[in-house]
C-alpha cells in the first residue's frame, strides 16, 4: 500500500481503512505508522473524516497493533523470536529493544513509540516476559495517546505535505516527535497562563 492507495482507501472505506492500516502495521506495512497517523490528521482537516472520530479510530488502530504484538509474544513465545532474530533487517531492532528494556525497564514501552520498528518489537518482548497486561496497558496506552496526538496534529498542520513530512519524521522520529511534544507543551502552558491572567 502506497500513500495514494491509502488516501483512496480512506475515501472509499472511511474510518475502517485508517484503523486496519495501523492495526496491520505490525506485519510490516510499506507505509510508516507516522505517515498513516498524520494522514488521519490531514483528512480530518480537509473534512473527508470528522476530527474526533478520526482521532479515536487512529488511536485505537495504534494501540491495537501494539497489543497484537504483546499477545503474540505472550502466546507464541520464544520460537518465533528466535526465527526473527536471525533476519538481518529485524535482528538489529531486537538488539535495540532488549537494550532499552534492560536500561529503562517498563518505561521502554513509552520511549519506543518514537523509534520505528522497535515500537512493534518491545510489546512482543514484554509479552514473552509475561508482563502483566495491566502494566502493559498503563505504559503503552498512555504513551500511545501522547504519540498519536502529536502526529495527528502534525498531520493537520502538514496538510498535503504529509507524505514528505511523514517520511522525514520516520527517519528522525525520536528527535522530531520529542521536539514537537515540547512545543505543544509550551503552547498549552502559555495559553493556560494567559487565561489565568485574563481571569
Amino acid at each position: 500500500m502506497n500513500y495514494d492507495t491509502l488516501l483512496q482507501s480512506i475515501s472509499q472505506f472511511g474510518y475502517a481503512a485508517l484503523f486496519f492500516a495501523l492495526w496491520l502495521g505490525i506485519v510490516g506495512m510499506p507505509l510508516p505508522d507516522e505517515v498513516i497517523v498524520m494522514t488521519g490528521g490531514a483528512v480530518s482537516k480537509t473534512g473527508i473524516l470528522l476530527t474526533f472520530p478520526a482521532f479515536i479510530v487512529t488511536y485505537l488502530g495504534v494501540i491495537s497493533g501494539l497489543s497484537l504484538g504483546y499477545v503474540l509474544g505472550r502466546f507464541l513465545g520464544s520460537p518465533v523470536l528466535d526465527k526473527l532474530r536471525r533476519k538481518k533487517n529485524i535482528g538489529k531492532h531486537f538488539i535495540v529493544a532488549e537494550n532499552m528494556l534492560n536500561k529503562y525497564g517498563n518505561f521502554a514501552l513509552s520511549f519506543s513509540y518514537f523509534i520505528p520498528v522497535v515500537r512493534h518489537v518491545i510489546p512482543y518482548l514484554v509479552g514473552i516476559n509475561k508482563m502483566p497486561y495491566r502494566t502493559f496497558v498503563l505504559y503503552s496506552y498512555t504513551a500511545g495517546l501522547v504519540w498519536t496526538s502529536v502526529f495527528f496534529v502534525l498531520g493537520q498542520l502538514a496538510g498535503s505535505h504529509v507524505q514528505n513530512v511523514g517520511t522525514m519524521v520516520y527517519h528522525y522520529g525520536i528527535y522530531v516527535g520529542l521536539s514537537f511534544t515540547i512545543i505543544i507543551f509550551i503552547v498549552l502552558l502559555f495559553r493556560s497562563q494567559k487565561r489565568g491572567k485574563a481571569r
